[in-house]
């Protein structure tokens, strides 16, 4: 029930931002934004073909995107050209940094790796398929069940998530770092962040549905961190969404922040 809280909660939170966005751009609103407001972009990488064929990467080297991912990331860079991004800090596996290339192309950013936004260390399961190590391997079974607890030589959710907002807030507090920071990584490190920032246990973060080159939002006002506010989880956003809403007709469906069919999910479904 939890998780329905929160993509309900979500998704009104969506459309106030998306109605002032959309006043600004008429003229209508001034932006009321502080300097120490800032909204932090958490982008998951465009499709592999290790995402088609159900295997496990984890953190191995040598996974790019395929033609359908590098068309998403391109659809991503599109709809999000109205946002200020304002830096880009990547997983430095190469589909996050090839999904932060095409997201940073035209804005004169420079890319920023940080390892500590890298994909969940899965081990000897790497390279492995979902459904075979349902069927063979135990541990797996009983990682799927309850990710807070894991053999020797694999994270759990609580490390990756505390690494990923140990970085986050490293990245976030520069003072360079400016007001729209995008951080470009995977599945498990969005899931995770979103958790932290909800309230919701890290071992019930795998109910989340994080798609493929996907944007979730996170409102922060540096003076009042713990009042941090998710606008969005998983939003696949069109070229075009800040039109009124009048003049999108069924294009809304498309940009909703939220998959209708799947609020939850398994976590070894989105494990890249």
């Amino acid at each position: 029930m939890y998780i329905l809280w929160i993509y309900l909660h979500v998704g009104w939170r969506f459309w106030r931002w998306r109605i002032e966005l959309w006043l600004q751009q008429l003229h209508i609103r001034e932006s009321t934004r502080s300097s120490m407001k800032q909204t932090l972009l958490f982008i998951r990488h465009g499709q592999t073909t290790w995402n088609v064929e159900h295997l496990l990467p984890g953190q191995l080297p040598g996974i790019a995107l395929n033609d359908a991912g590098r068309e998403q990331a391109a659809r991503l860079a599109d709809a999000l050209a109205l946002i200020p991004i304002s830096a880009v800090i990547s997983s430095p596996l190469e589909r996050a940094r090839d999904t932060s290339e095409i997201i940073a192309a035209g804005r004169g950013l420079t890319i920023q790796l940080e390892p500590d936004l890298m994909d969940t260390n899965v081990g000897r399961w790497a390279g492995q398929k979902f459904d075979e190590l349902a069927k063979s391997d135990p541990d797996w079974k009983a990682y799927v069940k309850d990710p807070t607890v894991a053999p020797e030589g694999i994270e759990t959710f609580p490390q990756v998530q505390q690494r990923a907002l140990a970085a986050v807030e490293r990245w976030r507090t520069m003072d360079s770092i400016g007001a729209y920071p995008a951080f470009v990584t995977h599945a498990d490190v969005v899931k995770l962040l979103i958790a932290h920032y909800t309230g919701l246990d890290a071992g019930k973060a795998g109910s989340l549905f994080i798609d493929n080159a996907s944007v979730s939002l996170v409102e922060i006002d540096s003076e009042h961190v713990q009042h941090a506010r998710v606008i969005a989880v998983g939003w696949s956003p069109h070229p075009g969404w800040l039109k009124p809403a009048i003049l999108e007709g069924q294009q809304d469906k498309e940009d909703s922040p939220i998959k209708e069919d799947s609020p939850v999910v398994e976590n070894s479904e989105q494990k890249t």
